[in-house]
Order: C-alpha cells, then sequence, then structure tokens
C-alpha cells in the first residue's frame, strides 16, 4: 500500500507509491560513453582560454598552471555594484539586484567527473567553497542567503559541459528557507535539541537508510526521500553553517563525498544530479538549532502536474531499497 512520509526537520510530506515502486537498478539509464577530453578550444573554462571569461577572482595553483579558478558569472542573475535598495511600492515591493554570483571551474580538464577528481583536487574544490563562503558572509547587510551548488548533466540545468558549480548570494532570505528555518527553531524551543541532530541519531539507530559512515559524517536517504536516490550528508558536530567546516572535517567530508559520487556514478550510470550546500542564514550562523549538509538529488524523475499544484512529491522508489543499492556499489573500479 501506498504510504505518505514526512520529513521531520522541514515538516514536508512525500507519497511513497509502492503499488509502483520500481528496483533501485530500473533507474539505471545507460548512456553512450563520452571520450574524455583534456582540453576543447571553444570551451571557455579550459586552460589557455581565460580571455573569454571576466578576470579571475580566486585561483588555486597546482604548479603546472590553475588547478580551481572562481571567475564572476559572465550572465549572472545578480550583480555585485550598484546601489543596494528596497523600492516600497503599493501593492508591490521591489529591491535592487544587487548580490554575489560566480562560477566555481573545478579542474582544468574539460569533462572529467567530480566523482573522478584526484582526492588532492576534491579537497582543494571543497576548501575554495568555504573559502568563497568566508569571503562572501563579508558583505552585511547585502548578504543574508549564500546557495552553493552543482548542476551536472543535461536535466539538471547545466549550460556547459566543463565541470563547474555555482555560488549566488542574496540579501533576502526565501520563503521555503524561511519556513524551513521557523521549523527548526520550534522544534528547539520544545525539546531544546537540533531536530537535524536528532534525524541523525534516528536514521542511525534504524540504519535500513544508512549508505555510508566515517568519523565525522554520515551519509543516508532520508526516510521521507522526495525523489528516488536523494541523498544527505551531514556533520555529524553540530554546526549550522558551513564555513565553520574545521580542517579536520574538510579531509573526511572529501573522502566521504567522493565516495558518495562514486556510487552513484558506478551504480547509477553518471546520472545527472543537483547538489547543493544547504546552510543557515548569515546571521544565524551559530544557531543551536539549525544543520548544515549536502543534499544531492539524482534527475532520474520529472515533477507533473500533481508535484506543481501541491507541492507534494511522489516517490517511485523506496529509500531503504535505494540506500541498499548504493551500499552495494563497488566504487573502486
Amino acid at each position: 500500500m501506498p504510504e505518505f512520509r514526512q520529513n521531520v526537520a522541514t515538516k514536508d510530506w512525500v507519497i511513497v507509491a509502492t503499488e509502483r515502486a520500481k528496483r533501485p537498478e530500473d533507474f539505471v539509464a545507460k548512456k553512450d560513453k563520452k571520450e574524455r577530453l583534456p582540453f576543447r578550444e571553444d570551451c571557455p573554462f579550459c586552460p589557455g582560454n581565460e580571455t573569454k571569461t571576466p578576470p579571475s577572482l580566486y585561483q588555486v595553483q597546482n604548479g603546472k598552471g590553475w588547478q580551481v579558478r572562481v571567475i564572476p558569472n559572465k550572465f549572472a542573475a545578480l550583480v555585485p555594484d550598484g546601489e543596494f535598495k528596497r523600492i516600497e511600492g503599493i501593492p508591490f515591493h521591489s529591491m535592487t539586484g544587487i548580490g554575489d554570483h560566480e562560477v566555481i571551474i573545478e579542474t582544468p580538464k574539460h569533462n572529467l567527473s567530480p566523482a573522478l577528481l584526484e582526492p588532492q583536487d576534491m579537497k582543494s574544490l571543497l576548501a575554495v567553497y568555504r573559502d568563497r563562503y568566508k569571503k562572501i558572509i563579508s558583505n552585511p547587510p547585502r548578504t543574508q542567503m549564500i546557495i552553493m551548488f552543482r548542476n551536472h548533466g543535461e536535466s539538471a540545468g547545466t549550460s556547459l559541459e566543463h565541470p563547474h558549480s555555482q555560488v549566488v548570494a542574496t540579501p533576502i532570505i526565501p520563503l521555503h528557507i524561511k519556513y524551513r528555518i521557523d521549523e527548526a527553531l520550534r522544534y528547539y524551543e520544545s525539546t531544546g535539541e537540533c531536530v537535524f541532530c536528532y534525524m541523525i541519531d534516528e536514521e542511525m539507530k534504524c540504519g535500513d537508510r544508512i549508505i555510508a559512515k566515517n568519523d565525522r559524517f554520515v551519509v543516508f536517504e532520508p526516510f521521507a526521500s522526495s525523489s528516488p536516490f536523494e541523498t544527505w550528508i551531514m556533520p555529524l558536530r553540530h554546526s549550522s553553517s558551513f564555513d565553520q567546516i574545521t580542517d579536520d572535517e574538510l579531509s573526511s567530508l572529501t573522502t566521504i563525498f567522493q565516495d558518495t559520487l562514486k556510487r552513484l556514478y558506478h551504480g547509477l550510470d553518471d546520472p545527472d544530479y543537483n547538489y547543493m550546500i544547504k546552510s543557515s542564514p548569515v546571521d544565524r550562523r551559530t544557531s543551536d538549532y539549525f544543520h548544515w549538509y549536502i543534499k544531492i538529488v539524482p534527475r532520474l524523475t520529472k515533477a507533473a502536474g500533481f508535484e506543481i499544484g501541491s507541492g507534494m512529491y511522489i516517490n517511485s522508489a523506496m529509500p531503504e531499497k535505494c540506500a541498499e543499492f548504493l551500499r552495494n556499489v563497488n566504487f573502486s573500479k
């Protein structure tokens, strides 16, 4: 029988459609293998083509040139310069589009999957994430929310094949994020406990949805996953903001994050996906009630009329089965 499941942290409801549930292996869509290209002459992100992009904001060198390069987005949704002001109207309100929109070019190699990066290169990338986060939070009141994300593959919204992530900082906190923050605060005021820490404890006690764990992080399919193979990576230490990650935690995250991407790469034949770092608003970076994490959403199904109309997702795969499938993937090949 189908069942409704609620995410204890976000309070979102999903429908797990057991009557039409697919086996995890049914989501493997075999792709034509792409030739790994170190360079494309027409790619603006490849080494040697730096003049085709805005000047670098930040670079990590590797002895041969740059390893990670940060640039302003050429087609930015928001711009860093200009007068920041609210425009109060009746009945409509607006603000000038001031903010940050950066592109993080993850590797000099043209189409190398992040699952296949060398561990040291993955660590350098995650360190750049942290460094950019710390740099951008120094811009209050303009910066209230920072979203770091990666679109991998055409159905995930990527526009260029060369591996890259993005960071967008806004002067407002989106309503659905405010709602989640408020829910976490209500739970904390009622129990004295972080709801995300509670979720981690309960998932680890159950164990059915755990994919991997190391000394500082745990990876699992949430009980109320909204789509097949939705995966969360959470720090075991309570921390509300990604910029607070320590060097030791960064090393542990490098290993478990890349292992998770390898499980998806080998188990589901390099699926399209989005990943994002879910972190607290800038003014609540030291809160006791929110907990940062990385959310990975493989694009294996599409939202249709019911999901768009209700805001409630139908998941056609059991999270427990997806976790079991990923646990058994041989990702060392």
